[in-house]
């Protein structure tokens, strides 16, 4: 497709949620309507790894890498193996999902891509016009925008956490791993004063992605990841003959601090610019399907991509402050909370709680499954905080980087 003249849409960026939004708007017809998808540089590296958990096949089934119906789960005083049927947790590699948009794109007339930076996504009037680094300026019915340009200000009444994650492909000679088994959650590992465990997702009975993940307001130094990595390889899992096969390193926001969905009348931000990362967990890839496919559902019924979230709805995002309130301010330890979770109730009810789909009685069993007196306070200090004057200060550096 020839880029000339005003276009219907602008996607801003072509990670997880830009790819994912111009293949839905195909697949729910508007195949007429002429898109640009803009990035930076072409996607080529395995740069990340994307895990969820489903019921049945979803619509990236094909380029789904490892599947698995069986969870460990290893907490405080507490160990188990999840039986998570229907749900299956999946792993989505980048360079898979990058190769498959690629083959799919190139079959796509209506969809045109270019490679530069985007400096400005902004509205004016009734279209939304993008700028480049290079100079060029395109002009579209509506933008869609996935590039963080503006951290949330940080403010008194909001948390601000960060998860951030090392984690090693490894291979062993010996057979080391259970292929049908994954660690969610392994918080058998020196606590310090944060939230830390480690997940093992093995890919066949010698190969294993191995994660150090932590909760915490900064960073770690790197030798401190790797040191606490290669200890859990050798002392937990007893493997002293391995080769890191590929290294990924992550920081996401987990904060509830509200990302504007929307830049004037003719952009919308998606992807973690518009608020699709969990607060409470770092999980981002489903959230991304999910509004990508409700704002091309949304464009093709009304010709407008507004979609609003209901006003029940809206708890979980008091539930996401809570356990943050919990967190930030010490009143009870991650490993305690997630143990509560998953050990008091079954992993389908964890799953759905924790993607917001849930009824107000399973609400109230998951609520009462964790420190009822603790939860309490999280919870209207939370609401204090809402209320209260905001205040804001400066961001340190590790603000920064997390954009």
């Amino acid at each position: 497709m020839e880029i000339e003249g005003r276009l219907d849409y602008i996607i801003a960026g072509a990670g997880a949620a830009g790819l994912s939004l111009v293949y839905y708007l195909n697949q729910v017809g508007l195949t007429d309507r002429r898109i640009l998808l803009l990035d930076r540089a072409p996607k080529t590296a395995n740069d990340r790894t994307w895990c969820f958990w489903e019921v049945g096949e979803g619509i990236f089934e094909p380029i789904v890498f490892r599947r698995w119906e069986h969870l460990a789960f290893h907490g405080e005083g507490f160990s188990t193996v999840l039986e998570i049927a229907p749900y299956r947790y999946k792993m989505i590699r980048g360079t898979d999902f990058y190769r498959f948009m690629d083959q799919w794109l190139d079959a796509q007339p209506n969809v045109a891509r270019a490679y530069a930076e985007v400096t400005s996504v902004t509205s004016d009037g009734d279209e939304a016009i993008v700028r480049t680094r290079d100079g060029h300026t395109y002009r579209a019915a509506w933008a869609f925008n996935s590039i963080l340009f503006d951290p949330p200000v940080r403010r008194t009444t909001y948390h601000y956490l960060l998860q951030h994650f090392l984690g090693w492909v490894i291979y062993t000679p010996a057979r080391a791993f259970d292929p049908q088994i994954a660690t969610l959650m392994d918080f058998r590992v020196d606590q310090a004063s944060d939230t830390r465990f480690v997940y093992v997702l093995p890919l066949d009975a010698h190969t294993a992605l191995v994660e150090y993940t932590v909760f915490s307001g900064e960073l770690l130094p790197r030798a401190e990841y790797v040191r606490q990595l290669a200890g859990y390889i050798n002392d937990r899992l007893r493997i002293a003959d391995y080769e890191a096969q590929h290294e990924e390193f992550g920081v996401i926001p987990m904060t509830d601090a509200p990302f504007p969905a929307r830049h004037g009348a003719r952009v919308i931000n998606i992807g973690t610019a518009g608020g699709c990362t969990k607060p409470s967990t770092g999980y981002t890839f489903q959230r991304i399907q999910r509004h990508a496919r409700r704002i091309a559902q949304a464009l093709k019924a009304t010709g407008r991509p507004h979609v609003a979230t209901p006003l029940l709805h809206r708890r979980y995002e008091l539930f996401d402050s809570a356990l943050l309130n919990v967190l930030d301010e010490g009143r009870e330890r991650g490993r305690r909370v997630f143990t509560d979770l998953f050990a008091r109730n079954p992993p389908q009810r964890v799953f759905r709680f924790l993607d917001e789909d849930t009824t107000l009685l399973e609400d109230l069993q998951v609520m009462s499954s964790v420190n009822i007196p603790v939860f309490m306070a999280a919870t209207a200090d939370a609401l204090r905080r809402r209320l209260a004057p905001p205040r804001s200060h400066p961001l340190s550096h590790t603000d920064s980087s997390t954009g």
